[in-house]
């Protein structure tokens, strides 16, 4: 696909995305969804108003009435979508900068659109092809107050409210000013939690913090954590479908290790788990040990759902499944990736015994991430092909599903170009810091020497 990536399609807003741009999307899914009703929903990003009013206006246009649900996270989206039967247009750019932006096309079944139906939305985009409605037919907008409340109903109604409120915990909370700020801390408070908040108000500009809830950017998080004497601290991105923790101490936790602690929560003998191929050797020993299988995808929550549904067919069950950035699925609740219940899965484990022993089993490896940014597809083409010459000359077989993943039985390393921002991500983990440090500034070096 040329215009959505893994996750749908960013940009800079007013550079690579602009409400022309949103507004012949809009026109194109409206075109080609069998439908005479959509909703139009955003996050909390300076530019998601401009970007709402022309998709209003492009399904508006194609004779399509639009719920317009305003600052909205994503699950919370993705449940309407399910409950009125209509799909959605969704503003958000997730966990990218402050000046992105971004689109995402929520199916009337409430799951983000597969690869074959993105197809088709993309040729009519590129064809410039729309059912176009005559003046007397053209759709009319309404607002809708209630979906962010009927989420965090429906979630307090799924999840072990009684053994969360009889622990008696203190959750430090941090929504970094996106959707979730609407919605998290009252659903943790209902949940029986003492709730304390940093980066609580929503604020298009994340004047606290970036909105990507790595280690770096959640230092008030951790410190908020020990001055509150908190339990666990929950992280979000700007539209709320990740979750990340910190322990009792403080300390940051690995996404990575989260998701083996939930999955090993989760997952029996002959069960199913969906991960991207930049998965954790953690989430390998989980599956080993409980007799679990583990199906690999392409980095990013299209390809995982897409997957997912694809074993449902052959009658798998999968009752977890992810990546380690934090978006985790639990498929049997709903196919979409939720910060908020995330969190509070993690919480009926934590009500049982401290985070940190949550997470120690999981703990004994080391992660690197490494960011190659480029300016020019000459830049990403050379970089590509050091990528590919580093991986022949491996003592390792690569995969390549997506990118180029090397296993040395000790730790691995992986290459591959992001589908959100123009950059080209390397992954390197090992048991040893150092081992893991070496795979990723090997891989690094070879790379900058071909960009330069």
């Amino acid at each position: 696909m040329k215009l959505f990536g893994s996750s749908g399609t960013r940009g800079v807003a007013g550079e690579q995305l602009t409400p022309e741009f949103v507004l012949r999307v809009a026109k194109a899914a409206g075109t080609v969804w069998d439908t005479d009703r959509a909703v139009v929903a955003r996050d909390t990003r300076t530019t998601g108003e401009m970007f709402t009013n022309a998709a209003a206006s492009g399904l508006a246009s194609v004779g399509i009435d639009v719920d317009r649900l305003g600052v909205t996270p994503t699950p919370a989206v993705v449940r309407y979508c399910d409950a009125e039967s209509v799909p959605a247009v969704l503003i958000t750019a997730s966990h990218n900068p402050p000046e992105y932006n971004g689109v995402k096309l929520v199916g009337a079944d409430g799951v983000e659109l597969p690869v074959h139906r993105l197809e088709r939305i993309e040729e009519h985009i590129l064809a410039e092809e729309f059912d176009v409605a005559p003046w007397d037919r053209v759709g009319r907008t309404r607002r809708v107050e209630s979906a962010n409340r009927d989420y965090v109903e429906e979630m307090l109604a799924t999840v072990d409210r009684e053994t969360i409120a009889a622990a008696d915990l203190t959750v430090a909370l941090d929504p970094g000013h996106g959707a979730g700020a609407l919605t998290s801390p009252e659903f943790y408070r209902e949940l029986g939690c003492r709730v304390v908040t940093v980066n609580g108000q929503p604020d298009g500009h994340f004047p606290g913090r970036e909105p990507e809830p790595v280690e770096s950017n959640l230092a008030d998080l951790g410190r908020l954590v020990r001055a509150a004497d908190a339990d666990v601290g929950i992280a979000h991105d700007g539209d709320a479908d990740r979750a990340i923790f910190f322990d009792e101490n403080g300390q940051y936790v690995e996404g990575d290790t989260s998701l083996a602690a939930l999955a090993a929560a989760q997952l029996d003998d002959g069960d199913t788990t969906v991960a991207a191929v930049n998965v954790s050797q953690r989430l390998v020993d989980v599956c080993d040990e409980v007799g679990a299988t583990l199906e690999l995808t392409p980095i990013g929550s299209t390809n995982i759902i897409t997957r997912i549904r694809e074993l449902w067919a052959e009658g798998a069950t999968i009752p977890v499944a992810g990546e380690g950035n934090g978006g985790i699925f639990f498929p049997n609740y709903r196919l979409v990736r939720d910060g908020a219940f995330i969190g509070a899965k993690f919480l009926e484990l934590v009500a049982e015994r401290p985070t940190s022993d949550v997470v120690a089993p999981y703990t004994d490896y080391h992660n690197v991430r490494v960011n190659l940014s480029y300016e020019t597809e000459a830049e990403l083409d050379a970089m590509l092909e050091a990528a590919a010459a580093y991986a022949d000359a491996a003592d390792a077989d690569p995969n390549t599903k997506d990118g180029y993943r090397l296993d040395y039985g000790d730790a691995w390393v992986l290459v591959r170009p992001s589908g959100t921002e123009p950059k080209v991500r390397i992954y390197a983990e090992a048991h040893d810091a150092a081992r893991a440090e070496e795979l990723a500034e090997d891989a690094r070096a070879a790379l900058e020497a071909a960009r330069s």
